[in-house]
């Protein structure tokens, strides 16, 4: 096998390892989309007054963030065989995220003043009214900046969902190295696409960190 780096393998493997980083690029939309949806609702359902709630959601949290990633898609993948990988990736991706932002959007409700909430209550605003239209609108803007951050996380922690025969990226550079004896050139190459993807997004949210004052 020829020692120098191999430039004519890495055009050739473009294309396929952009068609993978176009699978890469929905698990990590979608994965974001459940992930900040269901940890909003968590942090909600953790401010429940009955412990009925509480507990059970406590546990569940532990639980999931208590087991690598790996293990929760291998094992969800046993469990769901009639589902496709891909759904099955984003389900585990954003669940397993969701006990992170959750804590996120729990700082960020508990950063809202108690005058607040007492201005509801003064105004005989409903619960619902004073989550829809006061707490939340505050403590999501003052949590944008990390929940951006985890979508970076989640981004780089993709290259799993091969596990679970994901085509997404790293699969399709593993799979072209296997056939090509190419290792080297084409995980460097994918390295340097998750480079290209995610530098520039980090710089955003630094600098949406700066323009909401944080």
């Amino acid at each position: 096998m020829n020692s120098d780096f191999n430039w004519g393998a890495v055009g050739d493997a473009f294309p396929l390892l952009l068609k993978g980083f176009e699978t890469t690029l929905l698990a990590t939309v979608f994965g974001t989309l459940v992930a900040a949806v269901l940890g909003l609702a968590i942090a909600v359902a953790g401010r429940a007054p009955s412990r009925l709630v509480t507990v059970p959601v406590k546990v569940v949290m532990e639980f999931i963030r208590s087991t690598p990633l790996l293990v929760q898609l291998v094992g969800a993948a046993a469990l769901f065989t009639s589902v496709e990988p891909l759904t099955i990736g984003i389900v585990v991706l954003g669940v397993h995220y969701a006990t992170y932002t959750s804590e996120v959007y729990r700082a960020g409700i508990d950063g809202v003043p108690k005058g607040q909430w007492e201005a509801c209550r003064a105004l005989s605003m409903t619960p619902r009214r004073t989550w829809q239209a006061v707490i939340l609108p505050q403590a999501v803007r003052n949590v944008v900046p990390a929940l951006g951050n985890y979508a970076i996380s989640m981004f780089k922690e993709t290259p799993f969902l091969a596990v679970i025969t994901v085509h997404e990226m790293v699969f399709e550079a593993r799979d072209y190295g296997a056939q090509h004896f190419v290792f080297t050139e084409v995980f460097t190459l994918a390295g340097l696409i998750f480079l290209v993807a995610s530098y520039p997004t980090s710089l955003l949210m630094r600098k949406l960190e700066k323009r909401l004052g944080h």
